[in-house]
């Protein structure tokens, strides 16, 4: 009969934030062992409070399954002598199989041995399962403790095991597991005895220990929210700092706290990161959304001396208040942009001078991304003096007591200061994004100064060595790259990502061409993978196939490749490349046979020498560096033509088709500088039924090598119409029905 199984691992206080992983991490690796031990069982269900893991499996099956495997042997060729009698390697492997020779199984020209081995009773092999549990849990930091060689995130002060009834036997850091659980630590008994699963929740709701981590969430929000309409308001419940609080406590109850008004005329994040940050308090606001006086806290316990803790918690947050209103007094003082100097006092990272350097640095790069943009010259000096106080809030005592507040106290500084709204809100934006789902910068001069510092960053740490590795990553350098990718497509931002990373190395003052196109190589990877099927693109739903296709087509540009990719996923842009995929794939193929140089697009240089041509091109013609690769595309293709040779043509085919080739060559150029990717594609798809008349009129590889040479070249120009937009190679279309 079917038993549910208990099993409670009771410790001291596990740190809130370890808490989430580890009930995921316990319930998967319980249906894994389960699975592999070949135990049936119903459900899996994990519970967690600071003091405890639990975890119950329902259903669980009395016997092990039965399992059927076979084992492959010698050939029928070496398995048998001349006189049939079995050989000695058959016989060596019927004797380590454990089974007879005459019980082997032919199939296919082998011998197998056929072995069935019979389920165990359960009841023996939980204890062993319940160890390896323990075993394999996994927690950012684990402790050590006592003489044991054993390690956990804290000491195992009891264990529960309980497999219907019955007591699993087992010991696990010198804790024998037995029936006894803790209560809550001040309000529940420090022994409770546990009868079988079923029992548990119920048992330990009874000495104030929800264990249901859902069922402390939703009273805790309900609590929160109804003290708040209480007091008139509305509690802001971030969903962060309610999971942290979830785990700090085992059995939740909320109460309400006052703070002196005169502390409302600090800026509300002021008030708010104490509260939210040191404090774990829920700050409350009105229905007009004005930050009022009052606190909500959780409480570890019940009501009982409730006074008393609403006391305490008053008295914290007033000193931290008092704290935050002198650094403010004190801070304002001083104009921010006297406090720039400042900077040259803080390293910024080790041989890569201070961050006044790094200012200087971001200055000069954010400018030249604000003239990417086509911003004016009034909002470049908009740009310019925001890079230039972005930093000196680092040096204000504000944000040396509240870390949290870098930006944050920039922007109000900055207002203080008698700085423009525009300035002092790029000050602020520049940090932005600061975690997954954050909110992005929305104004020019923060779009500009944010991707410039986040470059930098990224550009100085590649130069030291510091590439992030595997799940290695101390800078968060991928999350500033994301960042980069979503402020470009958030703000329809068509920048060339390796001409601000060459300008970066330049104000870095690398110079060693090796190590440039080293760091460029490195870096234009990077990006590339942030837009890849696990981050931005997959995210938006664009098919993993054309996520290769756009990224394997060329062109840097965040914004453009985000735009090509979601014109391929419209309907009229799929219909499109798959018309176009069979007969370019072709076409292709034969191409490579080709002799014709394509050193226009910088075949065989690095990414640097390509962008060092461009920029050199877009200084002498005055134009973009993204006008100068679209120019050095439409010059290729145009080459690609001038080698095709239209005398040596033989048949009608050749000659439809290098028209029909001429004619989209031009049209191709004209809606790609427009950005017209839907209209590009879809000329490329017009091409697509010349393509097949040449290959049915056409034998490519004649032996008269000029014929064969020109129809190739043919073949190659064809091909490059796609350069820039999408690499249809990698397009795999769908099964033909």
């Amino acid at each position: 009969m079917a038993k549910d199984l208990l099993f409670e691992i009771g410790t001291e206080e596990i740190p809130a934030r370890f808490m989430p992983g580890a009930l995921a991490q316990l319930a998967e690796n319980a249906a894994k062992a389960f699975t592999e031990a070949r135990i049936g069982y119903g459900e899996i269900r994990t519970y967690g409070t600071p003091r405890r893991l639990a975890l119950i499996v329902t259903s669980v099956a009395e016997m092990q399954a039965d399992q059927v495997t076979r084992k492959k042997g010698p050939s029928a060729k070496v398995a048998f002598g001349p006189d049939g009698q079995p050989s000695k390697a058959l016989e060596g492997f019927a004797r380590s199989s454990g089974v007879a020779v005459a019980d082997l199984v032919k199939e296919e020209e082998y011998l197998y041995a056929v072995l069935h081995e019979t389920g165990k009773p359960v009841a023996g092999l939980l204890p062993g399962i319940l160890e390896q549990l323990v075993d394999t849990q996994n927690f950012p930091k684990n402790m050590r403790w006592g003489d044991l060689d054993f390690k956990f995130v804290r000491p195992i002060h009891w264990l529960v095991a309980l497999c219907g009834k019955e007591v699993v036997p087992l010991t696990i850091a010198g804790i024998a597991a037995d029936n006894v659980s803790k209560g809550h630590r001040i309000l529940g008994s420090d022994h409770v005895e546990i009868v079988d699963a079923a029992d548990y929740k119920g048992k330990m709701a009874a000495n104030f220990v929800v264990v249901d981590q859902d069922e402390r969430r939703r009273m805790i929000r309900e609590q929160v929210e109804a003290i708040a309409l209480e007091q008139g308001g509305t509690a802001t419940i971030d969903d962060e700092l309610l999971e942290e609080v979830l785990y700090l406590v085992e059995y939740p109850t909320a109460l309400c706290g006052r703070f002196e008004e005169k502390y409302l005329e600090l800026p509300v994040e002021a008030i708010i990161t104490p509260m939210r940050e040191h404090q774990r308090y829920f700050p409350v606001f009105s229905k007009e959304g004005r930050l009022q006086p009052v606190f909500i806290t959780v409480r570890n316990g019940g009501s009982e001396h409730i006074d008393n803790v609403r006391h305490g918690n008053e008295r914290v947050l007033r000193a931290r208040l008092a704290d935050a209103r002198f650094f403010f007094e004190e801070d304002r003082k001083t104009p921010l942009i006297d406090r720039v100097d400042k900077l040259k006092t803080i390293v910024f990272q080790e041989g890569l001078g201070t961050m006044y350097d790094k200012v200087q640095r971001l200055r000069n790069l954010s400018v030249l991304i604000g003239k990417m943009m086509g911003l004016d010259d009034n909002s470049l000096k908009e740009v310019d003096r925001a890079a230039e106080l972005a930093k000196a809030d680092l040096v204000t005592g504000m944000v040396c007591e509240f870390t949290e507040l870098q930006g944050v106290m920039g922007r109000e500084y900055a207002k203080l200061s008698g700085e423009s709204a525009a300035v002092s809100e790029a000050v602020f934006e520049h940090y932005l994004p600061r975690f997954a789902g954050d909110i992005l910068p929305q104004t020019q001069a923060g779009r500009a100064v944010a991707i410039a510092d986040k470059i930098d960053n990224i550009v100085t740490t590649f130069s030291r060595g510091k590439i992030p590795t595997g799940s290695q990553d101390p800078y968060a350098l991928r999350r500033q790259a994301l960042g980069v990718v979503n402020i470009q497509i958030d703000g329809k931002l068509s920048l060339s990502t390796v001409h601000i990373i060459m300008a970066a190395l330049d104000l870095v003052g690398i110079k060693d061409e090796q190590k440039r196109i080293q760091i460029v190589t490195a870096m234009n990877e990077f990006f590339k993978q942030r837009l890849n099927v696990k981050n931005v693109l997959g995210d938006a739903g664009v098919r993993h196939d054309v996520i290769e296709a756009v990224l394997g087509a060329g062109n840097n540009n965040v914004y453009q490749v985000w735009l090509r990719a979601n014109a391929m996923m419209t309907a009229e842009g799929m219909t499109a490349m798959e018309k176009a995929v069979e007969a370019f794939t072709r076409a292709a193929n034969l191409a490579k046979k080709s002799e014709a140089d394509t050193s226009v697009l910088g075949v065989g240089e690095s990414v640097e020498q390509v962008w060092q041509r461009a920029k050199t091109l877009a200084s002498h013609e005055g134009i973009s560096i993204d006008e100068a690769m679209i120019r050095f595309v439409s010059l290729s293709r145009k080459q690609d033509a001038e080698k095709i040779d239209e005398t040596l043509f033989e048949v009608e085919a050749e000659k439809a088709l290098f028209r029909a080739y001429q004619t989209a060559r031009a049209r191709i150029d004209e809606l790609t500088a427009a950005h017209d990717y839907v209209g590009a594609l879809q000329v490329v798809a017009e091409i697509a039924a010349p393509i097949d008349a040449f290959f049915a009129a056409v034998m490519v590889m004649v032996d008269d090598q000029a014929v064969r040479n020109n129809r190739l070249a043919l073949l190659l120009a064809i091909t490059s119409l796609t350069t820039g937009i999408v690499d249809l190679s990698k397009i795999v279309l769908p099964a033909k029905a």
